[in-house]
């Protein structure tokens, strides 16, 4: 890679990991109405999706890094324990990253796909959070179920907020695939 498209990529992730920071105080807080902790639905992932799908995974998985300890230490992050922070924020945003697996021609599937990636790996990194660092405040119900085990708990928390936010993702990227096909850096 030439050295003027190295800056152009590291200039690009900066603006949009910037943009993903800004985003990140619209949100609609959820997540506290089960036992104080966060959860939140927001654009956040968008900005982080595009570089991702636009440059790959592994500049993708660094952009992610960079916002998830940014959102902690600047953006109101709340955390139990370091193990907490790392997992639900720097390795969680980080995991959008692999969304970058489906880098390529832009087309509202491939974007779609893309986000769906991105968004499932975020999932998987909350719930093991939730399974094993949150476990120890699972309440006996949620939203009317009894938990039998701290796995139904992860799942329910963390679908709470990542499901419509991968619905919003999904449905966003898959509509920004064609306007952003136009955009050649």
């Amino acid at each position: 890679m030439a050295r003027n498209k190295k800056l152009v990529v590291l200039c690009e992730g900066a603006v949009l990991v910037a943009l993903s920071y800004a985003l990140s105080f619209i949100k609609i807080p959820i997540g506290v109405s089960f036992g104080g902790f966060g959860g939140s639905i927001d654009l956040v992932m968008i900005p982080l999706l595009v570089f991702a799908l636009r440059r790959g995974a592994w500049q993708g998985l660094v952009a992610g890094l960079v916002f998830g300890t940014l959102k902690y230490f600047f953006a109101g992050g709340s955390a139990v324990n370091w193990q907490s922070m790392l997992l639900d924020y720097s390795l969680a945003y980080m995991a959008v990253g692999a969304a970058g697996l489906l880098k390529g021609e832009a087309s509202p599937l491939r974007y779609a796909l893309g986000a769906l990636v991105g968004c499932v790996a975020r999932f998987a990194v909350h719930f093991v959070s939730g399974v094993t660092i949150y476990a120890q405040y699972m309440p006996e119900t949620m939203l009317g179920i009894t938990l039998p085990n701290p796995t139904v708990y992860s799942i329910i928390y963390n679908g709470t907020y990542m499901l419509p936010n991968t619905v919003l993702a999904v449905a966003l990227l898959a509509a920004l695939a064609l306007p952003l096909k136009k955009i050649k850096l």
